[in-house]
């Protein structure tokens, strides 16, 4: 089978990655692909956007199964384009991700179908929400109503940060996606991310992970696209993910369809869990999150092409009893240049040669740290990386890696990441140290 995935980040390099170990796949493509990609899969320079030369390309090169992993090309409905060519996609169509490009239009249809979620109010004049926000006791959390490459939500402290956040939004700091908001009350609690995969009738999920929105440490500063995450999520108990399925996942996938709106592909669940242990949605996705996926992936232990072209075939309900996944940990830690989310440079030189180094000994908490480590697993998933004239490998993004570890335990596994960190090397690089301190708590 051929097989192109569209995207170029850290996301669509684990879903190569995850596709290159089938034995289906003879040949995998990535449009337009990054450095990281270009190692496992042959990379053709067509903007996710540009749905018909997608099209095109892949009737030329008669692609097999084709993976919309990105919300761009979801919304500007590449797979109903795809269909209509007669040819095989993975994803939801572009009325169903519409629970991903329209903030308003998930909560509307949460109420509408009682999935619980946090009270909110929509607005599309600036004079009324900013009265609105001024009437509520922070923090509120103020939603750019569209797309905005995960940099459109704010948890405003007080209500000159709501001001800001709303005045960026109707100023056009998002262009058209932040020209109506959602402001919603603050859910105080632990985040976790649960990915549901679903042919329209049948739902399997995949190990939970929590992703680290936040830029620096302790949850501080603005919202990035993902600083990091880990897997599996140990409060999440095998009792409250099949609540999670019941109660949000379910009655989502039947609602959609009740709508009109049939759902084949990923449903992305962001999820909060207050004090009460009740699980409430944050947001949808319509695709595999970033960076969740760099640690989700490595842990499935079953084929990735058969599990899309199950969903395409509408015969998911094979996997009635779950999907196997592998033991143990896995964490992801993305490094970005420095000046990243707003201000950062392109083209600088990274330098994997210290990667090749003996592992110190480790000493901490878990005397089975060395051993661990030596059997542990690395990779470096690739999201903001290119390749200059001289053949270098340079950063091309505000995240440029996803350095994801594997081990027996979330410790060894952090441990593991974060010796990888240090021995990758390039000007301004910044990461999180903390990146899966709230799974050992």
């Amino acid at each position: 089978m051929k097989v192109l995935v569209i995207g170029s980040g850290g996301r669509e390099h684990a879903i190569c990655w995850k596709l290159h170990q089938s034995s289906h796949v003879t040949h995998l493509f990535c449009a337009p692909g990054n450095a990281g990609i270009a190692e496992i899969a042959t990379c053709t320079p067509i903007q996710p956007s540009d749905i018909q030369r997608l099209a095109e390309f892949a009737i030329v090169q008669k692609i097999d199964l084709t993976i919309a992993s990105m919300d761009e090309c979801l919304a500007k409905g590449i797979v109903d384009y795809f269909k209509k060519k007669g040819l095989r996609i993975f994803g939801p169509t572009q009325n169903a991700s519409k629970l991903e490009w329209s903030k308003y239009f998930a909560k509307e249809f949460m109420l509408r179908h009682n999935i619980p979620t946090a009270s909110y109010a929509c607005f599309e004049q600036r004079d009324f929400a900013l009265a609105y926000a001024k009437s509520q006791k922070p923090p509120i959390v103020v939603k750019a109503d569209g797309l905005a490459l995960g940099k459109g939500v704010t948890v405003a402290k007080s209500f000159e940060e709501a001001k800001i956040a709303i005045h960026n939004c109707f100023d056009g700091k998002h262009g058209e996606a932040g020209q109506k908001i959602v402001i919603e009350e603050f859910m105080a609690g632990q985040e976790v991310s649960i990915f549901a995969i679903t042919d329209g009738k049948n739902v399997v999920t995949l190990v939970p992970a929590q992703d680290y929105k936040r830029l620096y440490d302790g949850d501080l500063g603005p919202n990035t696209g993902g600083m990091g995450a880990y897997a599996p999520v140990p409060f999440m108990t095998p009792e409250l993910i099949g609540q999670v399925k019941e109660e949000i996942i379910i009655p989502t996938i039947k609602g959609m369809e009740k709508e009109g709106y049939p759902y084949q592909g990923v449903l992305y669940c962001g999820l909060m869990m207050g004090e009460d242990k009740k699980l409430k949605v944050v947001e949808f996705n319509s695709r595999f999150g970033d960076p969740e996926t760099q640690v989700v992936l490595p842990l499935l232990d079953e084929d990735l092409f058969e599990i899309c072209w199950a969903v395409t075939e509408g015969d998911l309900g094979k996997y009635k009893e779950g999907l196997h996944r592998l033991g143990g940990a896995a964490l992801c830690v993305v490094i970005a240049s420095g000046g990243y989310p707003e201000n950062y440079q392109k083209g600088i030189t990274i330098d994997f040669s210290k990667l090749n180094e003996p592992v110190e000994v480790v000493s901490g908490k878990n005397p089975q740290t060395l051993e661990a480590i030596l059997r542990a697993k690395g990779i470096i998933f690739h999201a903001g990386t290119a390749r200059d004239t001289d053949g270098k490998l340079v950063s091309n993004g505000g995240r440029v890696l996803g350095v994801t570890a594997l081990a027996d335990s979330l410790l060894d596994a952090q441990v593991l990441a974060y010796k990888l960190c240090e021995r990758i090397e390039f000007e301004g690089k910044y990461y999180r140290k903390d990146i899966g301190d709230k799974g050992m708590i």
